[in-house]
């Protein structure tokens, strides 16, 4: 471990506000270096502090500290949407593994913007077919996941999050195993507000903390997934 992060700072906070207020090329590129600067250069040092406890979960992670790699583009996907703002104003970091359905496949994110910053793991988007193969393992061994899935009881870091059908697709089920049955995709999420934690050591330690919390679950994802 490198010790080179040392958290974000306000300035890292307060460049994603102000982008929000100039969404536009002129601005960014006046203010490209404070980008560098304040949210490029932390994120990168946050990745490659993680690197260890995160190959300690998973051998087969990515961890190169670069965009398109394990940190997002600050350039939005502008084709399908009605929004035609140019820039992000949410950074994320991802560990997953290389492959080519990623989306489909358990990975570990970290997630920031002026305000808030959440972190977790679970599908970016659970195929059909996926979820369909946890609705399968919880018909068929519903014990099994039950006990795999028991530790969140005992914690109060983590919520399960992803849309919902609207009706119940197998209703007498209890109320813990509903929770995922119901899901069209399924993330264990940690949400919070900006704190001073956010801009010392002590981010790194949270995020080390909770995805180690969150390893057995990660596992039992992929021996789901198949």
């Amino acid at each position: 471990m490198t010790n080179a992060f040392n958290g974000f700072t306000p300035d890292s906070l307060a460049y994603l506000e102000s982008l929000g207020r100039n969404n536009n090329k002129a601005w960014f590129e006046t203010y490209r270096q404070d980008f560098e600067d304040f949210l490029m250069t932390p994120l990168k040092a946050l990745v490659t502090d993680l690197a260890a406890p995160m190959l300690a979960i998973d051998a087969d992670f990515v961890t190169i500290p670069a965009v398109d790699k394990t940190i997002s583009r600050i350039y939005r996907d502008t084709r399908f949407s009605n929004n035609k703002s140019p820039y992000k104003t949410c950074l994320w970091i991802t560990f997953k593994r290389n492959c080519p359905d990623w989306k489909d496949s358990p990975c570990y994110f970290f997630e920031l913007t002026a305000d808030t910053y959440r972190y977790g793991m679970g599908f970016y988007s659970a195929s059909k077919k996926t979820m369909n193969n946890i609705r399968d393992f919880i018909d068929s061994k519903q014990a099994k996941f039950q006990k795999n899935i028991s530790f969140l009881d005992n914690q109060n870091t983590f919520k399960l999050e992803g849309e919902c059908y609207k009706k119940p697709l197998k209703p007498n089920l209890p109320e813990s195993l509903q929770e995922w049955y119901q899901r069209k995709s399924v993330h264990l999420v940690s949400n919070h507000e900006v704190g001073s934690q956010l801009f010392s050591r002590k981010i790194f330690n949270e995020l080390s903390e909770g995805y180690t919390l969150l390893s057995p679950l990660y596992h039992f994802l992929w021996e789901i997934k198949g």
